[in-house]
């Protein structure tokens, strides 16, 4: 089966906000994919800087084919590499590595590269990004990613760092096709008492923040 086929558009499109797993134990990872699952949260990203990143993602692959399971902090290749054979369905790096961006467009397998400048963006997009996600985005905010859509209005977006219920309405607003949120969104004390319940009620009170730019 094509790599494609395994990423549902239609589910990100519902809720199109990257929820990032860093640092966590398979357990707590299982467990917000849970809550995910019944908030209308479909697409999760597993750091690989995460200790035992690849079984994590393998695991909640297995257990959660109605979600959208990618893996993040993907740096070059040897990185790639193990993760396509946890079974991620997409990938998302923090800088432009071309390498990983080539390998992934050849396996039809969406990509999130990070990038900074103008130039990044557009040379990521050019070789075939999925969407390009902006990063640090919080160092520049909205209006930066504005101005760089003024003249690369093709270009999705997917503003990332610095995301936060506050301001997530703003980045929609400017254009993002999507954001990736951690901690903002995954609530680390929450998860550390496990309020999955108290979780579950941010991540709707998140997606409230844009629910009637989804038409929701």
């Amino acid at each position: 089966m094509a790599a494609e086929t395994l990423f549902s558009w239609s589910l990100f499109q519902r809720t199109p906000i990257i929820g990032i797993l860093r640092g966590a134990s398979p357990d707590e990872c299982r467990r917000v994919a849970e809550v995910c699952a019944v908030a209308d949260f479909h697409t999760l990203e597993v750091t690989m800087n995460t200790p035992g990143a690849t079984d994590i993602i393998a695991d909640l692959v297995s257990s959660f084919p109605e979600l959208n399971i990618g893996a993040g902090t993907v740096c070059n290749l040897d990185d790639f590499e193990d993760a396509v054979a946890a079974g991620a369905r997409f990938i998302v790096t923090p800088v432009l590595d071309e390498d990983v961006i080539v390998a992934a467009v050849a396996q039809d397998l969406p990509v999130f590269p990070g990038a900074f400048t103008p130039t990044e963006i557009y040379r990521a997009w050019s070789l075939g990004a999925t969407a390009v996600k902006l990063f640090p985005a919080g160092q520049l905010g909205p209006a930066y990613m504005r101005d760089v859509l003024s003249p690369l209005n093709e270009v999705r977006m997917l503003p990332t760092g610095g995301v936060s219920k506050k301001n997530i309405r703003e980045w929609f607003a400017a254009g993002a096709t999507g954001v990736g949120m951690g901690s903002s969104l995954l609530d680390a004390e929450l998860i550390r008492q496990k309020d999955y319940a108290g979780l579950r009620r941010h991540l709707q009170s998140v997606k409230a923040e844009i629910a009637d730019l989804l038409g929701q």
